[in-house]
């Protein structure tokens, strides 16, 4: 088939989208496609050499507003299936996937309002707690119109210090603090409104971080992952040694499946499809709580669900491949 892979993006995961979409990139090759970069932020002049769309420096200006030069132009001409490299604000939130609905393209992973409801965390939470998924506590800000004081009221009242403060629409935790006492709060918030326009402020759990890849609706199996820091912070998820993974996860079976129900229903209720991720905090007394859904994943060396899906036996390519199959055959 021919293959336009969307790589970078005017997110601040553009580095990360790079990085994945040249992983994706050559397993397209590998599997013998067709395929057509295609950088959304540098609108209609694109790189003419492979290796610029993936440089850290980039070929010309990026911008937001590039984004609908880009669309409304002939690069998608002639193309099959549009393979969705990109992460964060601008690849996952639902705009790119409305303009590629527009032209009446296919695509990977979730459809838009999947996609909006997704990267929402305050909306995607209001879905997993009314159809009685586990999520932690929160708080939601906008626009910066609150008062400290107040913020620390609610705080104190509803599940107190430590707690996490993070953008309502950003991912791979960019803008994410834990602020372990009042006084981390104020400098938190900011950090966190220098992102997104609105911001959760959410209940710590304490525990390990677990997660489950989703393939095609059916569950990967449990990761574990350890961070050297103690925080699976931006670093500690794209930086060599800074985390140790254990797949399968050292839980009881019971324990396992249950996680694994948990994340098809929310992979389930927010109408995913394809494949994504699901994050989970598990507690001392093996009390699990939905953190996020992803709806593209990393696909990084140091991404989650190629290393549960090798687990299985899936090698990177034929992940890839499982892919395009299931967005071919699904309707959004």
């Amino acid at each position: 088939m021919k293959i336009a892979l969307l790589v970078g993006g005017p997110s601040p995961e553009r580095s990360i989208s790079k990085q994945s979409s040249k992983a994706i990139y050559n397993a397209l090759i590998n599997l013998q496609h067709e395929v057509k970069l295609i950088d959304p932020a540098y609108g209609k002049n694109q790189p003419k050499n492979i290796h610029q769309f993936f440089d850290d420096v980039d070929f010309t200006e990026v911008s937001e507003a590039n984004l609908i030069s880009c669309f409304d132009s002939n690069l998608f001409e002639g193309i099959d299936l549009v393979f969705i490299g990109l992460h964060g604000k601008w690849g996952e939130d639902g705009f790119i996937q409305s303009l590629l609905e527009l032209k009446k393209l296919k695509y990977t992973g979730a459809g838009v309002l999947s996609s909006v409801i997704s990267m929402d965390k305050n909306a995607s939470k209001i879905y997993m707690q009314h159809h009685g998924i586990k999520t932690p506590d929160w708080i939601f800000l906008q626009n910066q119109n609150y008062k400290s004081d107040q913020v620390k009221d609610k705080i104190t009242n509803l599940f107190g210090f430590p707690c996490v403060v993070k953008p309502n629409d950003q991912g791979s935790t960019i803008g994410l603090t834990v602020c372990d006492e009042e006084s981390d709060l104020e400098e938190a918030l900011n950090l966190a409104f220098r992102f997104s326009r609105s911001v959760l402020v959410e209940e710590y759990i304490s525990g390990r971080e677990i997660t489950v890849g989703i393939l095609n609706g059916e569950p990967l199996p449990v990761l574990e992952i350890i961070p050297r820091s103690g925080l699976y912070d931006f670093k500690a998820k794209y930086t060599d040694g800074e985390s140790e993974y254990i797949v399968p996860a050292h839980i009881e079976t019971n324990l396992a499946e249950s996680v694994k129900e948990a994340a098809i229903k929310t992979y389930n209720v927010l109408g995913c499809s394809d494949y994504g991720r699901v994050d989970f905090k598990l507690d001392s007394k093996n009390v699990f709580f939905c953190l996020e859904l992803n709806t593209l994943p990393g696909m990084t060396s140091h991404s989650l669900v190629p290393k549960e899906a090798k687990v299985l036996g899936i090698t990177f390519d034929n992940l890839i491949e499982r892919i395009i199959s299931s967005a071919l055959s699904n309707e959004k």
